[in-house]
């Protein structure tokens, strides 16, 4: 079979060849596993980088690889500097290279990446374009990672050569050569397979990517199995499936070391034991809140590209939050919420209504409170004029997730998690008023993420729609912590 390499389909093959196997001959078992927006962060973060040295010149894409690098070599024979996409092909083996740049002494390889640090997939996506282009006679002096740093905080204009930094990755990329061909071959092998080939499960199913074919791959495996066990690491888990320990059985005979949440987890499940309540604790806990109540769930959005000031890569920025205000134990929650316009710097505006509807002195409630406080405390860093009222609301948060992290309450319907996506149907299954899969384009908050950093880009019933659908996720999470604080009130009684 003649197959056309790429550098992202070399990087691939190295993860676990079958891959490209499966990507030509049943590309319907594929499971998305990379969302949408880590794509676009990707390609906006790359189109950025061509300007880190200043002007360039871009090879368009082609459907015809042989264009691509005819105008490669045209722009080079020009005296071009910098060549964005400047591509190469050796035999079947094609690469376009981020970045071309010639100086006065040397030419330099550089590969851009939205990620901040350079990771060893990495090195192998350089090591295949350094084979590629020497092999096309190019003497290419110097490899370089240019990747975000995450410790650069915007204040005005946006400053390249502080967003990026290069690492210098030559003698890595050097000492890999000889293994490429190698790699190639093995790869090669696997794709002249007729039948499917036969690899059997390990770690690349999980590194350095997900692989989309991973359910496909374990069906065999009967569930709950060793994959099952919640917080085990991923290199424990294949360790035991190559030992034979795969069913919870198996687990149960082997007995391997395991901590006691998950000893908890496999016995409750393979003796489908009934749910387990230390009503002392869980009452203390209980004791520990005071009415008026004010449950609390933030939403936030990341950036490769800060776009405010005193914004660094990757913060979280909060842009919508849900409240539900219960006066006394028992009452109808009044409900207040928050969305940010689209295309905004969300915080101040967001930070002040907070400010105004939770009161100071008083209870709130979040169900991983960390992550609430981190939101609360960096506002109050941003802000000084609220920071004693929010840091108020920091200092008397109470977190909802404590009595299942604890596991005052425990059944094997919550399979060793304490996420609220686990506990919320373990405890509340039924009501229709609390199914996230009912809701409309937004599940989760992963795709409230996407989707708010996403509206720009839409017409305006588009944004009217996921504004709309928004604020029914969010609101459903801070109703779901009224609704859980609820049974643990009746497991109580």
């Amino acid at each position: 079979m003649t197959f056309s390499m790429s550098k992202s389909k070399y990087c691939r093959g190295v993860q676990c060849p079958k891959m490209l196997w499966m990507d030509i001959h049943m590309p319907e078992q594929a499971e998305a596993t990379a969302p949408e927006a880590v794509l676009r962060t990707g390609t906006e973060v790359g189109e950025l980088a061509r300007d880190y040295f200043g002007g360039h010149v871009l090879v368009e894409f082609s459907p015809d690889k042989k264009q691509m690098c005819q105008d490669t070599r045209g722009f080079m024979d020009a005296g071009e500097p910098v060549i964005a996409e400047a591509s190469f092909l050796y035999k079947n083996n094609f690469c376009s290279v981020d970045i071309l740049r010639r100086t006065e002494t040397e030419i330099q390889l550089i590969e851009v990446k939205s990620s901040t640090e350079v990771h060893e997939i990495y090195l192998h996506d350089m090591a295949y374009q350094y084979y590629v282009l020497t092999h096309c006679g190019i003497s290419v002096a110097k490899v370089y990672n240019m990747h975000i740093d995450s410790s650069y905080e915007r204040r005005g204009e946006l400053e390249l050569d502080k967003l990026f930094r290069l690492e210098d990755c030559t003698d890595q990329i050097l000492a890999m050569q000889r293994g490429i061909e190698e790699n190639l071959a093995v790869i090669q092998t696997y794709l002249d397979s007729v039948p499917e080939p036969d690899r059997d499960l390990d770690l690349y199913c999980e590194k350095p990517y997900e692989c989309e074919y991973k359910r496909y791959c374990r069906r065999h495996v009967e569930e709950p199995s060793v994959f099952s066990i919640h917080r085990l690491s991923a290199k424990k888990k294949y360790q035991l499936y190559r030992q034979g320990v795969v069913t919870f059985g198996d687990v149960i005979e082997a007995k391997p070391a395991l901590n006691d949440r998950q000893w908890r987890q496999v016995k409750a499940s393979y003796y489908e034991e009934p749910p387990k309540i230390d009503r002392k604790a869980l009452g203390e806990f209980l004791d520990g809140l005071t009415y008026p109540l004010y449950y609390l769930d933030f939403e936030t959005y990341q950036q490769a590209v800060p776009g405010f000031d005193g914004v660094k890569p990757y913060m979280q920025i909060p842009f919508q939050y849900s409240l539900h205000i219960q006066r006394e134990m028992g009452a109808e929650p009044e409900h207040c919420e928050f969305l940010a316009k689209e295309g905004t710097d969300p915080r101040r505006a967001l930070a002040e209504q907070l400010c105004r509807q939770i009161p100071g002195d008083v209870c709130s409630l979040a169900y991983n409170m960390s992550f609430e406080k981190t939101v609360i405390r960096n506002l109050a860093d941003l802000y000084p004029d609220l920071s004693d009222h929010l840091m108020n609301i920091h200092s008397r948060m109470q977190d909802l997730m404590v009595p299942f992290q604890r596991q005052y309450y425990y059944c094997r319907e919550l399979q060793g998690s304490y996420s609220i996506k686990k506990v919320l149907p373990a405890l509340c299954g039924g009501d229709p008023e609390l199914d996230y899969h009912g809701l409309e384009d937004i599940h989760n908050g992963s795709e409230a993420m996407e989707a708010f950093a996403d509206l720009l880009d839409r017409s305006g019933d588009e944004i009217r729609r996921i504004r709309k659908n928004l604020l029914a996720y969010c609101r459903l999470d801070t109703l779901a912590m009224v609704k859980i604080l609820a049974r643990l009130y009746e497991m109580t009684r």
